[in-house]
This record gives structure tokens, C-alpha cells and sequence, in this order.
């Protein structure tokens, strides 16, 4: 069950359960050959076990054993100022983090306990002791390396969708950098691209590059209700591990989004705790855009008992990240306002609470807790994104990221034995002539 726990104060969500649901039984595509395969997502990655800093049960999250948290958030040796001499941005941080702490707080200990009593964050009994998956990823070095290739000419940007498997059902060698590639297949696919095995789930569509080649996205021809980012935010620990190439604020205003985004289209970015970031989100990237915000939502992050991962008062790290969302309001839609139209009000100060991935940057899918706030048959688009999800199109220099096998477990699902290429188009069902024109289940938009 992906969404354990809904209330009025916001969801509890598996989020490996969100991952695992679509590739139950897969078709996998190897040496000219399928089989079947359920793929599962490893438990390791999402067995946050205890508290960063190592605090004991004391840190769940609870009011009382609040003091607990502060005692143990010691500052680090090379920090030598005291601790009263804070920066103007950590002043912000504080002031901010006090108008939210009781939201987050009261919150999380009501979802929490709702959450232990249908016997979920009450302590891992069954962990596994296998090391994380070290993959390393050469997606952004192969879009730096696409870079160098001339651009696609207008009239091939016409023809910019490709189909990730063939009509015949076999898998087709694609263009991954120039083009839109679209999976039809109503089944997740298991395929090889440039030399790597990825798990790719149903109905969904993705271009794989980077901010200067985004042109594909655009002649895609779609507008999208739903627009998600994750945008790499720049910080001083990013910096530090060289993790992955962060970009400047004011550009993230290069952004097409009147150009991608439907009438009314809900904007969600994730926004780090950093003050100056959330302020341009709110004052300056999203009034650019024309899109007006109308709620603040909070992800809190806690341990498999329930344990928020970072002391709450901590003066570092929190416990918690910002998701700032808003409504697109085209020109042409200006005079008419919210309750006229059939979008539903978005409530402010929700919290999602979840188990993080100990992997960085992959974030919980919001698709179950924003599927209220869109029509029914929504076209959903996630920008900066390192994975994928059925009925989604997504675009980033690392899109594929966390669909490669390394990150999941494979286990046959039949004995029928392989077959050869020839004999896949008994295999894969085409969900519609394009991503969304069909139906998916209830809880997952569609992509047009």
C-alpha cells in the first residue's frame, strides 16, 4: 500500500511501494531474447534504520523528547564561531523554521502514530545487511559528449518523437539526446540502452538532456496540467562532493513553462531550506513564469521507527524540505479566477511523510498525493527528473538514472522460457497510439 496514512494534515507513503507497483511482471529484452521478470526496487536503499546523528529513540517524533534532539546536534570541529554569530541566512533559516516547527511537529506525531497502528514505522525487524548499489552514473558526461552534435534541423524537429520499442515489439536502437522517446507498452519493459539494462515502466515518454537542449521537449506538442521539478539548487555541500552539476537561480527563468504548461496547470518545485532560494521561487521565478502560488507543503523525512532523520531544531540539517505550488494563469485566463473554473483549491501547510532513499537526490513521486488537484485524465511532466513514472513524461541529463537494473532486484515470474525477438508481439500490448490516450489506472495520469 503506497499511501498508508491521509488526513487532513497530509500522507504517510511507502515510497518503495510507490516504485514496486507498476513492475510486478515485466518483459525483459536481452541477447535478442524476453522473459519475464518482476522487478523490485532493493529494500537497502529506503532502510533509513536510525537518526543521522545517531540519537537514540528519544528522537522520534514526538513534543516531549524534543530537548533530546538539541542536546545531540553538536556543532561540527571545524566550525569555530559561536553559535550566537550566525549569518544573515541562518538568522532567515531560524525565523522560518519557528513560524513551521509546530505544523511540522504536531504533524508528523499525529501521522506517525496513525501510521504504528496499521503497523507501518514501527522499527525494521527483517533488515537487509547488503551495501547500497554504486552504479555510477555517466548520463550527464553522455549529454555533455550529445552536445557536441549538431542540432536537429525544423524539419526534423517534426518528427520529434520516437517509440522506445519497434511495432514489431522488439527493442529499436534510439536517439535517446534529440529526441522524445515514448513507450507504449501498457507492461513495464526491461531493455538495453547504449550498452545498460533499464526498467522502464508503461505509457510514459522521456528526453534524456540537458538545460541547452531542451528544444525536443517543447516541439513535443503537449501542454502539461501537472508540471513537477526538482531543480539542482546550488549549495555549498553540492559544491563540496561534486555530486552533481547544480545551476544558477535566475536560470531556471530560461525555463519554457508558459510554453509547456496547460491552462491552470499545477507548478510544484521542490526548494531546499535555504531562504534565498525560497524567496525566489515565491518573488521572483514564479511571478516570471505567471504562475501564482498558492500553497507551501512540507516532505518530512523520518527513520523506519517513526524517528525524524535529523534532530528537528537542528541548526544544519532539517528534517524536512519545501515544496512551494502554484497555479499557471496564461494571459488569456487572467480575468477569470480560480472558483470559476474546475480546478480544486489546493490547502496549504500539508505534510508528506515518508522514508527517504539513503540514495541522493531521488525524491518520494507526488503522484498519489496530487492527484486531487488535477483532472482526472491530467498530462504530467517532471523537469530535472532522475527516474520515471507510468503516464508521466519526463525530461533531465539523468533521467534514467534510477531505472537501471543495478538499483533493482530481477526474479523470474514464469517458467515459459525465453523467446526469441521474433516472437514479441505477442508480448507487448500498445496502451494507445501515444502516451495518455488510453486510460490507466485510477491513481496514475496519463500523458498525451
Amino acid at each position: 500500500m503506497s499511501v498508508v496514512v491521509q488526513d487532513n494534515q497530509g500522507w504517510v507513503l511507502d515510497s518503495r511501494s510507490l516504485i514496486d507497483e507498476f513492475y510486478s511482471r515485466c518483459v525483459r529484452f536481452k541477447d535478442a531474447h524476453k522473459s519475464f521478470v518482476k522487478c523490485r526496487f532493493k529494500k537497502q536503499c529506503f532502510q533509513i534504520l536510525q537518526s543521522h546523528y545517531n540519537v537514540s529513540a528519544g528522537a522520534a517524533a514526538d513534543g516531549g523528547n524534543t530537548d533530546v534532539l538539541q542536546k545531540k546536534d553538536k556543532p561540527g570541529k571545524k566550525r569555530k564561531r559561536k553559535h550566537s554569530e550566525l549569518n544573515q541566512g541562518e538568522v532567515d533559516s531560524q525565523v522560518f523554521h519557528e513560524k513551521i516547527r509546530s505544523v511540522i511537529l504536531e504533524g508528523t506525531n499525529s501521522l506517525v502514530g496513525s501510521a504504528r497502528s496499521l503497523g507501518y514505522l514501527n522499527g525494521e525487524t527483517n533488515a537487509v545487511k547488503e551495501p547500497l548499489p554504486c552504479q555510477e552514473c555517466s548520463l550527464a558526461a553522455l549529454c555533455e559528449m550529445a552536445k557536441e552534435l549538431p542540432l536537429v534541423d525544423e524539419e526534423e524537429q517534426e518528427e520529434c518523437v520516437q517509440l522506445l520499442v519497434a511495432e514489431d515489439g522488439c527493442t529499436s536502437h534510439v536517439d535517446l539526446f534529440s529526441r522524445v522517446t515514448e513507450s507504449r507498452s501498457d507492461q513495464a519493459t526491461v531493455v538495453t540502452l547504449m550498452g545498460e539494462e533499464y526498467v522502464i515502466p508503461p505509457d510514459t515518454a522521456f528526453l534524456l538532456s540537458d538545460f541547452t537542449r531542451i528544444q525536443p521537449l517543447v516541439h513535443y506538442g503537449r501542454t502539461f496540467d501537472l508540471i513537477v521539478m526538482d531543480p539542482p539548487w546550488e549549495n555549498k555541500s553540492v559544491k563540496r562532493s561534486r555530486r552533481y552539476s547544480s545551476l544558477p537561480s535566475t536560470q531556471l527563468k530560461r525555463l519554457p513553462i508558459p510554453l509547456l504548461a496547460s491552462p491552470n496547470c499545477l507548478v510544484v518545485t521542490w526548494v531546499t531550506n535555504r531562504p534565498s532560494h525560497l524567496r525566489f521561487v515565491r518573488d521572483e521565478l514564479y511571478p516570471h513564469w505567471g504562475v501564482e502560488v498558492v500553497a507551501e507543503w512540507f516532505w518530512v523525512k523520518v527513520t523506519t521507527s517513526g524517528q525524524f532523520v535529523f534532530p528537528l531544531d537542528s541548526h544544519h540539517k532539517k528534517p524536512y524540505e519545501v515544496l512551494v505550488l502554484g497555479r499557471y494563469r496564461s494571459s488569456a485566463d487572467k480575468s477569470t479566477s480560480s472558483s470559476e473554473t474546475s480546478e480544486v483549491p489546493v490547502e496549504d501547510q500539508r505534510l508528506i511523510v515518508s522514508i527517504p532513499s539513503a540514495l541522493h537526490s531521488q525524491k518520494p513521486s507526488l503522484s498519489e498525493v496530487l492527484k486531487p488537484h488535477v483532472r482526472a485524465e491530467a498530462k504530467c511532466l517532471e523537469l530535472f527528473a532522475r527516474s520515471l513514472q507510468p503516464g508521466w513524461t519526463s525530461w533531465g541529463n539523468e533521467v534514467l538514472k534510477f531505472q537501471h537494473t543495478s538499483y533493482f532486484t530481477l526474479t523470474p515470474t514464469d517458467d515459459r522460457g525465453d523467446k526469441t525477438a521474433d516472437d514479441c508481439t505477442d508480448t507487448l500490448t500498445p496502451a494507445s497510439s501515444s502516451p495518455g490516450e488510453s486510460s490507466l489506472p485510477c491513481h496514475c495520469p496519463t500523458v498525451d
